[in-house]
C-alpha cells in the first residue's frame, strides 16, 4: 500500500481547537483572530470594547466574546473559565492584550509604568497562570505571548520607557514557563513584531517625520503588513512548533539584524 500522500501544512492545522485570544477588538488581535479562526480553530475573543468584539464574532462563527480588562484580576479568571464552561476545553492561549505610550523617561507618570506593567506583563502571567493549570491537567498546551523587539532592544530615539521594559518582561516571562513547564507538555514562545500600523501605532505612522524614520532605520526600507504576522502566529500557535519553546520568533523586516 502505497504511503498517504505528504501534506507540509497539515501540523499547521488547528481543528477540534480552542483558542484565547485577549485584546482582540482591534488591529493585530483583530487579525489574529481571524488567522486562527481560518484554520480551523474555535475562537475566544477578549478586550474591554464588547461592542467590536461582537462586530468581530459576527464575521467569525462560533466565535465566543467575553468583554475583560487583563489589568483586573477578577475578569482574567472568568475569561478563562467561560472558556471552560462553554466549550469544555483550552489548548492555546494569545496573550496579546497591551497599551504602549511614549514619554521620556525623565517626565513620565510613574502611574503611567505601573499601567504597562499591569496590563503587559501582570494581566499576561494571570492569565498563563490560570491556562498553565489546566494545561497541567489536560496533558498540554500552548501559549503564545506577543511581545516587541522593542523587548528586545532600544527604540532609540523614540521614548518607550514603560512599553519597551514592559515587553522585555514578556520576554523573560516566556522563557521562564517555558523552561518550567517543558517537560510537562507546555509551549511557550513568543512573537515579536517590528514596526507595524495598528490602533497603537497610530501616531506614529500619522507623522509623517516618525513614518519616515521608521523607513529609514527598517533593512526592508519599510513597516510590516498585518497579513506578515500569520505564518509566525500559526506556526507557533500550532503543531508546526511541536519541538520549540521558550523562543523569541521576531517579524521585523530585519531590524534586529542590524
Amino acid at each position: 500500500m502505497p504511503a498517504p500522500p505528504l501534506d507540509p501544512f497539515a501540523p499547521f492545522r488547528l481543528d477540534g481547537r480552542v483558542v484565547i485570544v485577549t485584546g482582540a477588538s482591534s488591529g493585530l488581535g483583530d487579525r489574529f483572530a481571524r488567522v486562527l479562526h481560518a484554520a480551523g480553530a474555535t475562537v475566544v475573543i477578549a478586550a474591554r470594547r464588547a461592542d467590536r468584539l461582537e462586530a468581530l464574532a459576527a464575521e467569525l462563527p462560533g466565535t465566543t466574546v467575553v468583554a475583560a480588562d487583563v489589568a483586573i484580576d477578577a475578569d482574567c479568571e472568568r475569561l478563562v473559565e467561560t472558556t471552560l464552561s462553554t466549550h469544555g476545553r483550552l489548548d492555546v492561549l494569545v496573550n496579546n492584550a497591551g497599551i504602549g505610550l511614549a514619554a521620556p523617561a525623565e517626565s513620565e507618570d510613574i502611574e503611567v509604568f505601573r499601567q504597562h506593567l499591569a496590563v503587559n506583563v501582570t494581566g499576561a502571567y494571570l492569565l498563563s497562570q490560570l491556562a498553565g493549570r489546566h494545561f497541567l491537567a489536560a496533558g498540554g498546551g500552548v501559549i503564545v505571548n506577543i511581545a516587541s523587539v522593542l523587548g528586545l532592544i532600544s527604540a532609540g530615539q523614540i521614548p518607550f520607557t514603560s512599553y519597551g521594559t514592559s515587553k522585555g518582561a514578556m520576554v523573560q516571562l516566556t522563557r521562564e514557563l517555558a523552561g518550567q513547564w517543558a517537560r510537562r507538555g507546555i509551549r511557550v514562545n513568543a512573537l515579536a513584531p517590528g514596526w507595524f500600523a495598528s490602533e497603537m501605532t497610530t501616531d506614529m505612522f500619522e507623522d509623517e517625520s516618525s513614518a519616515n524614520w521608521i523607513r529609514r532605520k527598517s533593512p526592508m526600507g519599510r513597516a510590516g503588513e498585518a497579513h506578515e504576522l500569520d505564518g509566525a502566529l500559526l506556526f507557533l500557535a500550532s503543531d508546526a512548533s511541536s519541538y520549540m519553546t521558550g523562543q523569541i520568533l521576531a517579524v521585523d523586516g530585519g531590524w534586529m539584524a542590524v
